[in-house]
């Protein structure tokens, strides 16, 4: 299993604009039923700090959806709108979880 969270800090005026571009992503996962991605996305109280904290079956399932057309155009547009802060990413382990991830 890969686990990969990723933060980052919008400009205020773009939150609303990126908020629909993820959702595009989750919608797009669910209607092609992909197997072994687990996408999330949370968008903290400040109303422009999101938190992407995704589980992937494999290193393959991670590369499926980053070759989304909707993933693509939100990168794309994350990228260009001038963030307030960077992406950080990590790739921390699962230790121990109540439901059963993928494996």
């Amino acid at each position: 299993m890969k686990i990969v969270w990723v933060q980052y800090t919008t400009q205020p005026e773009f939150a609303t604009r990126n908020s629909e571009n993820i959702a595009a992503v989750a919608a797009e996962v669910r209607a092609l039923a992909l197997p072994g991605i687990i996408y999330c996305t949370y968008l903290f109280p400040d109303g422009k700090t999101f938190l992407h904290l995704d589980h992937f079956e494999s290193e393959e399932a991670h590369q499926i959806l980053t070759s989304l057309a909707s993933f693509k155009k939100f990168d794309a547009e994350l990228h260009a709108s001038g963030l307030e802060a960077e992406p950080k990413l990590v790739l921390p382990g699962l230790v121990a979880s109540t439901i059963d991830f993928l494996g």
